[in-house]
């Protein structure tokens, strides 16, 4: 009785284990698409800002699309933040030693976008948005190797045709 109950509780506890380092299975999601995604998020929050301050300077203000594009905004913040945290943070990037220098930096440049993902949040100033793209450009720069790199580039290229 007792070895079927340690059996049982081996079998039921070994998945937790094997993927103790991950929240989903390692290979299945890109990095690359996650940066694509914030690069989208970023875009949007900044057609959101655009338009919040296209609609409140209007005479008759549409009080409903403002609303709208606030929320629109905020939103895609959040998004751009889980990614950031839930993604890169939780997951990928990862230390190799105490005085790990580049570990540091992913992590000051992930922080960073936090942040300005939260002031992108609370204003329509596209200098947050602009800050934002220079972080994730930098952060791409400190987490890829170089033929990442160069993909992401041709692709980003390509986006364009």
């Amino acid at each position: 009785m007792r070895r079927v109950l340690v059996l049982t509780l081996l079998v039921l506890l070994a998945p937790s284990f094997a993927n103790a380092h991950c929240e989903v299975p390692c290979g299945i999601y890109g990095d690359a698409m996650r940066i694509e995604m914030l690069r989208e998020h970023v875009t949007t929050i900044e057609k959101a800002m655009d338009q919040i301050t296209a609609l409140s300077a209007e005479g008759d203000k549409n009080y409903n699309q403002i609303v709208r594009w606030v929320t629109n905004k905020e939103k895609h913040a959040e998004e751009l933040q889980y990614i950031v945290s839930q993604y890169f943070l939780h997951q990928r990037v990862k230390v190799s030693s105490v005085d790990d220098a580049a570990y540091v930096k992913k992590l000051a440049l992930l922080h960073g976008m936090l942040v300005s993902a939260m002031k992108a949040k609370q204003t329509t100033d596209t200098a947050h948005t602009a800050k934002l793209v220079e972080l994730i450009d930098d952060f791409s720069e400190a987490y890829f190797g170089p033929e990442d790199l160069k993909h992401l580039r041709e692709h980003r290229l390509h986006e364009g045709e």
